[in-house]
């Protein structure tokens, strides 16, 4: 069975994959473009990046929001045996950053299911969520050419149903009524000090939302964009389905009250 502890990204066991399989357009979060399957400048040979400690002040505040959930090292020392891109021929670099994306969707998936297998509210279907868990690790231990056809969208079809059903069990146990607002557009939207207990806000566009103290506790944030969201003083204990990515992309402070699951940026201010 999944820890959550090995589903987090480690650099030092990947060959720098989301630096050379992802493409990124010059914008706020990156200072340059670079296509898919293009080293970026900053990669050294050692396949680490060179401006690791100074990327958001070299205007690549994108690769301090990504995370790969773990796919990068699985990639790298497990589906490829330990065959880096650089060494192995123009066919074995395209066939690793091919997989590259699969394979961190799949943990993503991952992260997922192992955390809905520790929410108590969600046991009647925990011997789903288990064996969902089970074949979706089997999955990630396929061959590169299994997992080039694999249609994971399909894959995540069947795992939503499963999310779905833990996010019905967990939120009804939230007290008082619960707000709906399910791939909602709340760019920019006033929400200091909002009660959104037990809230479902999958999907939801919280992009540059004022959310200062706000209340998330017992909420579902899976896939909400919470890019420059700013959650100064807000409390998102017990909040499910969190990932460390959008943490990253939001706003916080020393008073933001966070889920055990992930941890705090660096970047957020300390007042």
């Amino acid at each position: 069975m999944q820890d959550q502890t090995a589903l987090r990204g480690d650099c030092g066991s990947c060959f720098g994959l989301c630096c050379v399989a992802l493409p990124f357009t010059a914008s706020t979060d990156f200072a340059v473009d670079k296509p898919a399957g293009k080293p970026c400048a900053n990669l050294q040979d050692d396949h680490r990046c060179g401006i690791h400690a100074r990327l958001r002040q070299q205007g690549f505040t994108g690769c301090t929001v990504y995370d790969c959930f773990g796919a990068g090292q699985k990639v790298s020392q497990v589906t490829f045996g330990g065959a880096d891109w650089r060494t192995g021929g123009p066919e074995h670099a395209r066939r690793m950053f091919d997989v590259f994306p699969v394979v961190r969707q799949l943990h993503e998936l991952l992260w997922y299911l192992t955390e809905a297998l520790t929410l108590p509210a969600a046991r009647p279907v925990h011997a789903d969520l288990r064996r969902m868990l089970e074949r979706t690790e089997k999955l990630t231990l396929w061959t590169p050419e299994e997992l080039g056809a694999l249609d994971v969208g399909a894959h995540r079809q069947e795992v939503n149903v499963l999310l779905l059903r833990t996010s019905e069990l967990v939120r009804a146990g939230t007290r008082g009524k619960k707000k709906d607002r399910r791939g909602a557009d709340l760019m920019g939207a006033r929400l200091r000090n909002a009660d959104l207990r037990g809230a479902n806000l999958r999907g939801a566009y919280l992009i540059a939302a004022d959310l200062t103290g706000a209340d998330l506790r017992g909420a579902d944030l899976i896939g909400a964009d919470l890019r420059d969201t700013d959650l100064t003083n807000a409390d998102l204990t017990d909040a499910f389905f969190l990932t460390q990515p959008q943490v990253n992309a939001a706003r916080g402070s020393a008073g933001t009250r966070l889920p055990t699951s992930v941890t705090r940026p660096g970047h957020w201010t300390q007042g």
